[in-house]
């Protein structure tokens, strides 16, 4: 396994890192605010080819390594986690398609998404049902050669702008995947807001009264919503939050650091005092562990190696522990300061808290690589 970058992945962060710093990080604290990320912010990611990362060149996508797809993602999640978590379930969408659709969707659908000209989100969760998956309510009922949906989703990233949501429904009985477009009759969305963090995320709650959808909107077969679509999507969706952890964790060790040498208190800066230096080390431990996590899940991934599904949860999970550390360490190193909307640290703390939530609970990961460890020691 290579652990130094090669040369094109250098070149792409150095891009990804001048695009974000241009783009992004100065309106951060806006969308933060205003809980929307402007359509102006989106039409210029969709123009880099962004949205694309994770699709095939012969839909008219980057068709990107894993490693520089981690990347790009720990780049954005430096700036902007509400931002970052675009190319999340846009991507997830995107291969739910690319890998278990059948030609005529991929050939309709692919290329505008690879152009940003579609946008996709995961409709999974409900209100009564998270990490237990297979318990969705939601159903579908096939009728005169159509599917009709009945359900709530809700905590949908990205919904209020979403083109193409993919739902997972009951389906005789079993989880099923469905691709239904924004317009289908029945489909109602309520933009939903006052999250403690990555506010910009623009979630919905979706309810399906009646909603119709054609019979060739629905992906894979009858029964395999969750075996196969939703794990795939899931395990993408895990190693870009993963990476986007990376760049909360390292945002916050640069800020602090920076602050740590400007700040002067009895006499000398914050940096010559030995539980700041401590704390300082630790985010820079910490930080670079996680990064090697995820460039070995990345690997993995892109090798096909079976074990990269547990790497990738592996990673997520010690990335997003990681980086809520961190940013606690950071707040703790500003003071009253890092508390205050004058400084991003506060919004880095509020962003890092929804990483151990998302794609997969802190919890659902400790039960997980614990039974995989005694099966396998």
């Amino acid at each position: 396994m290579r652990i130094e970058l090669t040369r094109e992945q250098m070149e792409h962060q150095e891009k990804f890192r001048e695009f974000v710093s241009a783009e992004i990080a100065e309106g951060a604290k806006q969308f933060d605010q205003e809980e929307k990320i402007p359509d102006e912010v989106i039409k210029k990611i969709s123009e880099k080819g962004y949205l694309g990362s994770m699709i095939s060149r012969k839909y008219g996508g980057m068709e990107w390594d894993s490693i520089t797809i981690g990347l790009l993602n720990e780049e954005f999640g430096k700036a902007c986690s509400s931002v970052r978590s675009i190319l999340t379930v846009h991507g997830m969408v995107a291969l739910a398609i690319q890998r278990w659709g059948r030609d005529e969707q991929k050939d309709y659908w692919l290329p505008r998404m690879a152009k940003g000209e579609v946008i996709g989100a995961f409709g999974l969760t409900e209100p009564q049902v998270g990490s237990d998956a297979k318990s969705v309510e939601t159903t579908a009922v096939k009728t005169d050669g159509k599917y009709i949906l009945n359900g709530t989703k809700k905590w949908i990233t990205m919904g209020q702008i979403a083109d193409l949501f993919l739902i997972f429904a009951q389906c005789e009985g079993k989880v099923t995947a469905f691709l239904v477009p924004r317009d289908a009759p029945g489909l109602l969305i309520k933009p939903l807001g006052g999250l403690i963090g990555m506010r910009a995320s623009m979630t919905t709650e979706l309810k399906m009264e009646d909603c119709s959808i054609d019979e060739v909107n629905i992906i894979g077969k009858i029964g395999t919503g969750l075996s196969h679509i939703a794990l795939s999507s899931l395990d993408y969706g895990r190693y870009t939050v993963a990476c986007g952890c990376i760049g909360i964790a390292q945002a916050c060790l640069e800020q602090s650091i920076r602050y740590s040498r400007d700040r002067i208190q009895f006499g000398k800066p914050l940096r010559k005092y030995q539980a700041i230096q401590k704390m300082i080390t630790e985010m820079v431990v910490n930080t670079d562990a996680a990064r090697l996590l995820c460039q070995k899940a990345g690997y993995l991934r892109d090798i096909g190696d079976p074990d990269s599904i547990m790497q990738v949860w592996t990673a997520k999970y010690f990335a997003s522990i990681m980086a809520n550390k961190v940013a606690n360490n950071a707040v703790q190193i500003h003071g009253a300061n890092g508390c205050s909307r004058e400084y991003p640290i506060e919004r880095y703390l509020r962003d890092a808290r929804i990483a151990e939530i998302i794609e997969g609970t802190t919890q659902m990961h400790e039960i997980l690589i614990s039974s995989n460890a005694v099966r396998n020691y």
